[in-house]
């Protein structure tokens, strides 16, 4: 990539214009539009279903938005946005399973680097999960794929991660 941008400078334009898009989502808008949507629901499955599908409504650049949840130990798929999806991921698999394994985010730039990574959608190119927790203990994770390489940055990250406390709140 050395002088990428002189070489193709369209394209490094189109690459600077589309992180900053990204860097200027306002995750503060999608958080608050999630604790409204939430707010007087109780029930899991319900609360999950919109969050997926206001994720997937709001993101740009997204082939999956949803949600793995712990049942047997082991992650069952769950309410969720996009193309179909593995039933069932073992603990430590995978990037959802490492998330829930090693009990952290873990953002993906090229899944196909990922060592162990599941093919659930040959589409996806980035990953990011984020773990949920219930009662002091994982309940499941946040996954949302992209058909784009280096999708998500620090701002999805955090932003994202805030999202997943507001549910856990609920949860």
């Amino acid at each position: 990539h050395q002088e990428y941008y002189l070489k193709n400078p369209k394209e490094f334009k189109n690459e600077i214009k589309e992180a900053n898009r990204r860097e200027n989502f306002d995750y503060n808008l999608l958080n608050n539009q999630l604790k409204s949507l939430i707010e007087d629901d109780d029930y899991d499955i319900s609360i999950l279903s919109n969050a997926s599908a206001l994720l997937f409504s709001s993101l740009k650049d997204l082939n999956w938005a949803g949600f793995y949840i712990i049942k047997d130990n082991q992650l069952k798929v769950g309410p969720f946005q996009g193309n179909v999806a593995c039933s069932t991921i073992q603990i430590g698999k995978g990037v959802c399973g490492t998330a829930v394994k090693e009990s952290k985010t873990i953002v993906v730039e090229n899944v196909h680097e990922f060592p162990g990574h599941i093919a659930c959608d040959e589409n996806s190119k980035s990953e990011i999960v984020i773990p949920i927790y219930k009662d002091n203990r994982i309940y499941g994770v946040l996954d949302i794929d992209s058909p784009i390489y280096n999708r998500f940055l620090t701002v999805d990250k955090l932003g994202l991660e805030e999202f997943v406390r507001i549910i856990e709140r609920k949860i």
